[in-house]
């Protein structure tokens, strides 16, 4: 079997490397001159820093197993148990964390003692935890209205949509509750947090992105006698000889490649802005918070994987950045050092040796209500369609994106197998 990959992200390259590891014979396009997709690595002022900063949770088992097969699931940090130190401006502080009691009750505690919250509040969170534990993640009728909505009808206060279901929210559908998805929330407490006590363990890379996706896959790829093209765009599938190929590209390409792709295109994007900021000293010793009150929505500490000699690097992710995409560097400076001071006082007195912005204007699809039917595109016999934004059960994430990846890999390999025995 000859197969063709069109993409070289995370789903790329689970796609080709469950190919090739199946016998089939593998070339895999990809347009940029290297590999690894929307996480990548950048150098500047001697330091390599990646273009944004992505995290994954113990419950995320495709991405922890590519990790494996590329021989670098020792190079990230997963902690050993959930723990979010949440910061907000005057020194105010709580945190997520987990106790070793079984799902639902290992949030008990940490509910409880979250300051952010008034007691009646708490107590609505917990009841809307319970109700939204048992809604039906196959029901279509949870793609048709928001998060939010659903939460005002369970008793929540618009404080605590904020202050408490956003903060989990924004970071995992890019949206916050006000706009989210019911379905793809759900799905992300269900799956994150309620129905495995370790389930929402926080993992990151210990290494920049660069290395941990895009150098480790070229490797693996290579060892698996994948033909790898870089600097290869594909302009039509037509151009492609192979018995099947996966198209593992963002939707708003596969609009383009694919014959029925046009209505793909509603489904929107949402970006991610995140800040770089270089200290002259050490700051905090937290290695990620979150924040509240505050548009500082989560902040990590990169010194270590960049390559600092001294100072500390922090770097601060704010999703659904609607409002920020356009500002300018000095105007993101102007808005969020101030920021920083409110939550790290520390800050104060330091030297910022260095501020830049990357932007990720296209960082995932709005994963509003409504667009659960765009997942699922019509492709032409023997293309099979892969990447964050399928239909995979899951938000725009890098689970998603690896779990997209072996879905179309393997049903490429059945159609091939039912083709050859047919045949035969």
């Amino acid at each position: 079997m000859r197969a063709a990959v069109v993409g070289g992200g995370l789903a790329g390259i689970a796609a080709a490397l469950e190919l090739a590891d199946a016998g089939a014979e593998v070339t895999l396009h990809e347009a940029r001159p290297r590999l690894g997709g929307a996480t990548f690595s950048i150098e500047r002022d001697g330091l390599v820093m990646d273009n944004g900063q992505h995290v994954f949770l113990r419950c995320c088992t495709a991405y922890v197993g590519l990790l494996e097969r590329l021989g670098v699931a020792d190079r990230v940090h997963l902690q050993r148990r959930l723990d979010i130190p949440v910061l907000a401006p005057g020194g105010k502080r709580g945190r997520i964390s987990r106790s070793a009691l079984p799902a639902p009750f290992h949030l008990a505690g940490t509910l409880a003692r979250f300051r952010f919250l008034s007691p009646g509040e708490r107590a609505a969170v917990a009841r809307g935890a319970l109700a939204l534990r048992r809604l039906d993640l196959d029901d279509p009728s949870l793609d048709e209205r928001t998060f939010a909505d659903w939460l005002r009808e369970h008793g929540q206060s618009e404080s605590a949509i904020e202050r408490f279901w956003d903060l989990i929210v924004l970071p995992t559908v890019n949206l916050r509750s006000r706009d989210a998805s019911l379905a793809l929330a759900t799905k992300v407490f269900q799956t994150g947090l309620l129905e495995r006590a370790d389930a929402a363990d926080v993992g990151w890379a210990a290494i920049p992105l660069g290395e941990l996706h895009g150098e480790a896959a070229e490797r693996a790829l290579a060892a698996a006698g994948v033909d790898v093209r870089l600097r290869a765009p594909v302009a039509s599938l037509d151009e492609l000889d192979a018995d099947a190929v996966v198209l593992a590209v963002p939707h708003v390409e596969a609009a383009d490649l694919l014959p029925d792709g046009e209505p793909l295109t509603g489904l929107g994007l949402a970006p991610i802005v995140n800040l770089h900021v270089v200290y002259d000293r050490q700051i905090t010793d937290l290695p990620l918070a979150a924040g509240i009150d505050t548009p500082v929505q989560f902040v990590f500490d990169r010194t270590e994987s960049s390559g600092l000699g001294s100072g500390q690097y922090l770097a601060v992710s704010i999703s659904a950045a609607f409002e920020y995409g356009r500002m300018k560097v000095d105007e993101l400076r102007t808005a969020f050092m101030p920021r920083l001071e409110e939550l790290f006082p520390a800050a104060r007195g330091a030297r910022i040796e260095s501020f830049f912005v990357t932007r990720e204007p296209q960082a995932t699809f709005r994963q509003a209500p409504g667009t659960a039917r765009l997942r699922r595109p019509t492709a032409p016999d023997g293309v099979f369609v892969a990447g964050a934004w399928t239909d995979t059960g899951w938000p725009a994430t890098m689970e998603g994106a690896v779990r997209s990846g072996l879905a179309a890999a393997r049903a490429a390999l059945g159609v091939s197998a039912l083709e050859e025995e047919v045949a035969a």
